[in-house]
């Protein structure tokens, strides 16, 4: 099968005009089938600061409410996205930028919670893998915001994190699929002040135990969640690391690899 890189870029990032441009540098020269799914970084909240509508976080999650899902819509969907997108035309990628929405390519619910309404945020019940096979044969690659639909016509704003878990674990079957978490840090840290303190690889049994002894920042479980959720599925490869570090992530070199 042929290899297709499934890379997700964090929000931290997108925020850094420089980073950014380095990033899709090294994005660029990736060698054959690729799908850069991106965040939001911090424009939305900024956005929403100015136009005086107020942003409720519970745990490190957005609420969305109604006029939230106008913002990350315009944002993610809209500015983001197409700033990605001409950036990649000029190095000669050959990007198409979409949201889960286009062509039914993400299906998902309203998030069902027992004791916290989180809005009009979405939790992922497919993925079109067809669709997105047909894109990547037409030599697209594609650039994707983390906006779903729930097929009744209701957009919902859905972890970018989870929405390129779904996507390389659904293209698995097609590809020999490797997912690639990129942001600020050069992998999953033991200390989340020692850059350096980098564990090269995570099992589920080393993940028991860290979690255990407290040893891994709270904010990254979700992301390793997903990574373990990915490799049981088939993904072959999931390595979490810095974005600068692109090219060196994907030959093994650096970051963290989530082996079974």
């Amino acid at each position: 099968m042929e290899q297709l890189y499934v890379i997700k870029i964090g929000g931290n990032i997108i925020d850094d005009a420089k980073r950014l441009e380095h990033f899709l540098e090294q994005f660029a020269a990736v060698q054959g089938h690729k799908i850069l799914v991106h965040g939001g970084g911090k424009l939305a909240t900024k956005l929403a600061a100015q136009m005086g509508i107020q942003q409720q976080m519970i745990d490190g999650r957005r609420i969305t409410d109604a006029e939230t899902l106008k913002i990350v819509t315009m944002v993610y969907a809209g500015y983001v996205n197409k700033n990605i997108v001409a950036k990649l035309q000029s190095k000669d990628v050959n990007a198409i930028g979409i949201t889960g929405a286009d062509a039914g390519m993400i299906r998902a619910h309203k998030r069902v919670h027992a004791t916290i309404d989180y809005g009009f945020v979405g939790d992922i019940d497919a993925v079109d893998s067809i669709k997105v096979h047909q894109l990547i044969r037409q030599n697209l690659t594609i650039v994707l915001a983390p906006i779903t639909d729930d097929g009744n016509g209701q957009l919902l704003n859905t972890n970018a994190d989870t929405i390129a878990q779904e996507i390389a674990k659904s293209m698995s079957h097609l590809y020999t699929t490797s997912l690639i978490y990129s942001f600020e840090k050069k992998g999953v840290l033991t200390d989340v002040n020692d850059d350096n303190s980098v564990i090269p690889v995570i099992t589920p049994t080393l993940y028991q135990q860290l979690k255990s002894d407290n040893k891994i920042f709270a904010g990254m479980l979700p992301k390793l969640d997903n990574a373990f959720s990915a490799i049981q599925a088939g993904v072959k490869q999931v390595i979490i690391g810095e974005a600068e570090q692109l090219k060196e992530l994907l030959a093994g070199k650096t970051g963290t690899s989530i082996q079974l």
